[in-house]
């Protein structure tokens, strides 16, 4: 009885959080999906972060520009150790990132093919050296730091990640479980994709912590539940429309018109969003420094966009095929998509897949339409990254192939305002929203918070107050 007991009182202890997506891949150097780089955020420590602008500030270290094409690292002094016991060092630093100038198979690889190389100066200190002059390049330190031990043994970060975070990793079964450093505080993360059986195992006490990917009705139903809080802010993640700009219908101009207006966003935003969802112009929102608060959105129009199918020449009704992943939340904005679409003669077919092999067909240019949201995007170069004509894979995220002289010399001055009013105007992407962020959790769970970008960062301080009690049933 005793130690059924003290089982009971450690799996209490627990803060158990389910989540839509379990992390993919915990190797930093090759994260590129939502829940990754979310846990990520948390195992490992950054050379740089992002203040409220979104402009880079010190984490592990600072920087100094030495010349056009050289910077300065300086770490912290007081740098806690990895969790295998090994003190972080200037070594780390440069292991890391020498790493990633030999992956072929990274997909962050490109992103520092300009490093030249990298000297260390002493204890403290070491030097990138860059082919060429990159004044945003401080902005890119953003991979989390590995031991250099283990990067020469070739551990296994996908699966078994060490970093100096804030939690350390514990075990990856059915379920990832994580251990805050300064608490042993644990937290289990369960992968539960349907939103229903979520707010269920809420309701039963089977679960403490939900965040994202909630149906409306969902939350609002929630918010009335005596045992349970919920808590929403604004978002800044950017759920858009790709295209594939290869095809030879969605290669024209007035057909991406067509697009635009025959989707009612702010019907959806109205009936499928959670609160603080708001409609967007492109991918960084109007508040962000390279963002553009003077952008019209396109109006649901679908008698217009029925004339401009027309005057492109398109066979009525023109038949498309749109893929997205089997999470219910989207498979259900693709239905109402279908819906809105054919009133202005167009034909969707959906075609859900799992997340793995539709990730995949994303990536492989696979596709004529998808639905996906950017997460947690702080720097303008995301432009070029997804629209720029050399960025196309694996050297980039320009996933639709699209290329525009006029677009490429804007990209080149930095000059955001009119970067941001021709990607608008040429529609690569159908923007939709920045979607609202919501958490719900049981009533005795204090210091957590959604972030308008997603991220779980308040796992750092979230704690339970006292023990809460659900009926039988």
């Amino acid at each position: 009885m005793l130690l059924t007991a003290c089982e009971q009182e450690k799996e209490a202890s627990e803060i158990r959080f389910a989540v839509t997506q379990a992390p993919i891949n915990l190797d930093p150097r090759y994260a590129t999906d939502a829940a990754s780089e979310r846990v990520n955020r948390l195992i490992y420590q950054r050379l740089v972060e992002f203040d409220e602008e979104s402009k880079p500030i010190p984490s592990l270290a600072s920087w100094h520009q030495l010349s056009p094409t050289q910077y300065r690292l300086t770490l912290r002094q007081l740098i806690t150790s990895f969790h295998h016991g090994k003190p972080l060092t200037v070594d780390d630093v440069k292991a890391t990132y020498q790493s990633l100038l030999t992956l072929k198979d990274s997909p962050h690889a490109t992103e520092y093919k300009n490093i030249n190389h990298i000297n260390i100066v002493d204890k403290y200190a070491l030097d990138f050296e860059l082919e060429v002059a990159d004044a945003h390049f401080p902005e890119k330190l953003i991979i989390g730091i590995l031991p250099k031990d283990l990067i020469d043994q070739q551990h296994d970060f996908v699966r078994k990640p060490v970093g100096n975070g804030l939690f350390k990793f514990t075990s990856w079964e059915r379920e990832l479980t994580l251990e805050r450093v300064s608490d042993g505080q644990v937290v289990t993360l369960t992968e539960v994709k349907d939103p229903t059986v979520r707010v269920l195992k809420l309701m039963r006490g089977e679960t403490d912590l939900l965040q994202g990917d909630l149906p409306p009705e969902l939350v609002k139903y929630l918010e009335i539940q005596s045992k349970l809080q919920v808590k929403t802010t604004q978002g800044t993640n950017f759920s858009y429309l790709g295209l594939n700009m290869q095809d030879p219908i969605l290669k024209q101009h007035k057909v991406r018109q067509a697009l635009a207006h025959a989707i009612d966003r702010q019907a959806i935003v109205d009936q499928v969003m959670v609160r603080d969802t708001r409609l967007a112009a492109v991918i960084l929102p109007p508040e962000h420094y390279a963002g553009n608060a003077a952008l019209k959105h396109d109006e649901y129009n679908p008698e217009l966009a029925n004339k401009l199918l027309q005057s492109a020449g398109i066979k009525l009704p023109l038949k498309l095929v749109y893929k997205t992943s089997t999470d219910a939340q989207r498979v259900r904005f693709a239905t109402i998509l279908q819906a809105q679409m054919a009133q202005a003669g167009i034909e969707l077919e959906i075609r859900s897949l799992d997340w793995g092999t539709f990730f995949a067909e994303v990536k492989q240019g696979n596709f004529q339409l998808y639905g996906l949201t950017w997460v947690g995007i702080r720097t303008p170069e995301i432009y070029s990254k997804v629209f720029g004509t050399k960025f196309t894979p694996p050297n980039g995220f320009n996933r639709g192939r699209y290329s525009d002289a006029e677009l490429d010399a804007l990209l080149l001055k930095e000059d955001w305002p009119a970067v941001t009013e021709r990607i608008h105007t040429q529609l690569p992407y159908i923007p939709l929203w920045y979607e609202g962020q919501a958490a719900v959790m049981q009533k005795n769970i204090q210091g957590y918070a959604p972030q308008p970008d997603g991220n779980w960062d308040y796992l750092a301080t979230i704690r339970r107050s006292a023990t809460i009690h659900h009926d039988a049933d």
